[in-house]
């Protein structure tokens, strides 16, 4: 698998709608920006991990 597809560009932060301009937390899994704030309670995931655990989810039956 080609993980350059996924990765956040560098310089780029994510954001969604409302949030704040930053610092956003990190995720869990693999340590990369969030579209979350740093301030956010609880296990945050990148979009990718994100993906990746409903994925997972999905296929365990």
């Amino acid at each position: 698998m080609d993980d350059a597809y996924c990765e956040t560009p560098t310089g780029v932060t994510p954001a969604e709608p409302g949030a704040e301009s930053g610092p956003f937390a990190e995720c869990v899994l693999c340590r990369r920006p969030t579209e979350y704030p740093e301030s956010t309670k609880g296990a945050t995931l990148c979009p990718v991990c994100e993906w990746q655990e409903a994925q997972r989810g999905a296929c365990s039956g």
